[in-house]
């Protein structure tokens, strides 16, 4: 579920990396978006809204919106669609505002 091709961009991806979503291990390509790497993993929800908790998947993919705020080594809100992948990341489903617990 990657582009691989582009009539105008080029793509080089990065070393291949592990990184966990709620303690499930994944693999993705070392400085993508962490949204990228997680809908390629066949990940659709990445957060749920506040309110009524609808799950909310990748939308915007520049960081204008909050549909990929998720919990990233352990700091909430964190944008995933501009916030790039590294070795080791640990990344869970927020759950409403999200806390530092």
């Amino acid at each position: 579920m990657r582009i691989k091709e582009h009539p105008i961009l080029e793509f080089s991806p990065g070393k291949k990396v592990k990184f966990t979503l709620d303690r499930i291990e994944m693999e993705g390509y070392e400085g993508e978006p962490i949204a990228s790497a997680l809908v390629a993993a066949g990940v659709k929800v990445l957060s749920r809204s506040i309110k009524y908790h609808r799950p909310r998947g990748f939308f915007c993919a520049i960081g204008k919106c909050s549909s990929c705020l998720m919990k990233v080594n352990g700091i909430p809100n964190v944008r995933t669609c501009v916030t790039k992948l590294e070795e080791g990341m640990n990344i869970e489903i927020q759950k409403g505002k999200g806390d530092f617990n």
